[in-house]
C-alpha cells in the first residue's frame, strides 16, 4: 500500500471554498453573455426553424444541440441571469451609496453636538422632562 487516496487528486484550487464561489458566481455571468446568447439563437434557428422550412437535420445534430425544449429554456434562463445579475448590481451599489449617506449623516450630528453643546444639552434635558 503507498498511501495514496482519491482526496490526493482533488485540484487544490477546487477544494477552497472562495475559490469554488468565485467560479460558481461567474456562471450567471457567463450565461447572460451576449456570445452565449446568441448562441443558443443561432442553434435555436438550426434546431427549430430549419426542419420547419424543410432543411433536414441529421438526428446525431439533434443529439448534440439538445432538444427544442432545452434551447428555449436556455435562453429564457440566459435572460433571467442577466436580469438578476443588474438587480444584484444596483442593489449593491444602492446600499453603499445609502451606507456613506447614513455614515455622513452621524458625522454631521456628531459635529453639530460638539459645535452646539450647551444647546443640546438643554434640549435633551426638556425632552426628558416631558
Amino acid at each position: 500500500m503507498s498511501g495514496h487516496t482519491d482526496a490526493d487528486d482533488v485540484d487544490p484550487s477546487l477544494a477552497s471554498p472562495a475559490r469554488l464561489q468565485a467560479h460558481l458566481q461567474a456562471i450567471p455571468r457567463a450565461l447572460a453573455s451576449t456570445p452565449h446568447v446568441f448562441l443558443l439563437m443561432a442553434l435555436g434557428l438550426y434546431l427549430v426553424v430549419l426542419p420547419l422550412v424543410g432543411v433536414s437535420v441529421s438526428a446525431k445534430a439533434e443529439l448534440i444541440g439538445g432538444n427544442y425544449t432545452n434551447v428555449a429554456s436556455a435562453l429564457g434562463a440566459s435572460i433571467a441571469a442577466g436580469g438578476t445579475l443588474h438587480l444584484i448590481r444596483h442593489a449593491r451599489r444602492s446600499q453603499r451609496v445609502d451606507d456613506e449617506r447614513l455614515c455622513l449623516t452621524r458625522e454631521i450630528h456628531e459635529l453639530l453636538h460638539r459645535v452646539h453643546a450647551d444647546g443640546a444639552s438643554t434640549a435633551d434635558d426638556r425632552e426628558a422632562t416631558t
